[in-house]
């Protein structure tokens, strides 16, 4: 039970703007039913279809109720443009069950604009944010938190192109908060992404930003860090505006797509390197295992009253699964009211003024 929640956590589902169809978050609905905690799922979309979905699944229905939208947003619309023209889109009846007080979480693999705009324009901000901050993970030499992730958190990736340095105070409580609650690390390293590791260097924004938290009990500061250690994992969370976020994060994905293709170019070009690459099926295996984003369901949207996930546009039913039971978790241990109290103290959030 959440706190406060004398019943169990209820998500909204949109199930309409995946790249993979209805299909993959019917099935990863259905999954969920049937756990031994189940969370209340409120599957979001064209009725008909999702129950054509469903009737090929096995599932508990006391746990999982359709909620009509006869239209959707496709990946490739503009968000604003799309939200105006489709007002019944299942995104915006999705954003509404939470607004509504009818579902606690909203989770969507469609357009990532339009999920950040429907849920911007329906919930809050909590006290002492500016702007709400999408944090995405990425994968890391080092392990974090208890669980020994192999994924650490970066904020912003696209939600707020231009940070100032009280902007980026508040994305570094919100990571920070996140990180407690999802990776179960007590007191998470957080760093801003810089050019230097000396306090000096960097934008305004970011050398403001340093003064303010370093001087922070609520977050585990720990000062700049370089492009280099993004993929060492030296910090558990890198904070950032989110142009700089966006670039980073698809140029990681852009690497681990590469050497993928290299391996198997590597691979039906020579036998001697088919047979070196035999013997480390093994360990490519468990790599491959370790670094997959799809346990880890998607991306929070921090900073607003209501917990929001964008799941990963080419989620599997496995990833919605992971993308909703990310957000009952978040939901409850109270991440709005953590992130809430790790802005309180004096000060925080009011950093120097920057240009």
């Amino acid at each position: 039970m959440s706190p406060g929640l004398e019943r169990p956590v209820r998500v909204a589902l949109d199930a309409m703007g995946g790249d993979e169809g209805l299909a993959a978050a019917v099935e990863g609905a259905a999954r969920l039913t049937t756990e031994d905690r189940p969370v209340q799922v409120l599957l979001v979309g064209d009725e008909p279809q999702l129950s054509a979905a469903l009737a090929q699944q096995r599932y508990d229905p006391a746990w999982l109720q359709l909620v009509h939208a006869h239209d959707w947003v496709r990946q490739d619309e503009k968000p604003h443009e799309a939200l105006e023209r489709r007002p019944q889109a299942s995104i915006h009846v999705a954003a509404d069950l939470v607004k509504q007080g009818h579902a606690d979480a909203l989770v969507s693999a469609g357009n990532t604009g339009c999920t950040v705009l429907a849920a911007s324009q329906r919930f809050e901000r909590l006290p002492g944010i500016r702007r709400a901050a999408l944090a995405s993970v990425y994968p890391t030499e080092q392990r974090h938190g208890e669980r020994g992730d192999p994924f650490a958190l970066m904020l912003d990736v696209g939600a707020t192109l231009n940070a100032s340095a009280e902007d980026l105070v508040g994305f570094a409580v919100m990571g920070s908060a996140y990180a407690r609650i999802i990776s179960d690390n007590p007191a998470p390293r957080v760093a801003l992404l810089s050019n230097g590791t000396e306090p000096t260097k960097g934008t305004p924004a970011i050398i403001a930003a340093h003064q303010v938290l370093a001087g922070m009990r609520s977050v585990n500061f720990a000062g700049n860090v370089e492009g280099l250690d993004i993929p060492r994992g030296s910090v558990d969370v890198i904070v950032t505006e989110g142009f700089l976020g966006n670039v980073v994060l698809k140029m990681l994905e852009g690497v681990s797509e590469v050497v993928v293709d290299l391996a198997r170019d590597a691979y039906a070009r020579k036998f001697l390197y088919r047979m070196g690459l035999t013997m480390l099926s093994q360990g490519i295996r468990q790599l491959r295992t370790m670094t997959d984003w799809k346990q880890y369901g998607g991306a929070p949207l921090l900073g607003l009253d209501h917990v929001v996930i964008k799941a990963h546009g080419r989620s599997n039913a496995r990833a919605f699964r992971n993308a909703v039971k990310v957000a009952a978790k978040a939901v409850d241990r109270d991440l709005a009211g953590q992130i809430r109290a790790g802005m309180s103290p004096p000060g925080a959030g009011q950093p120097p003024s920057s240009p």
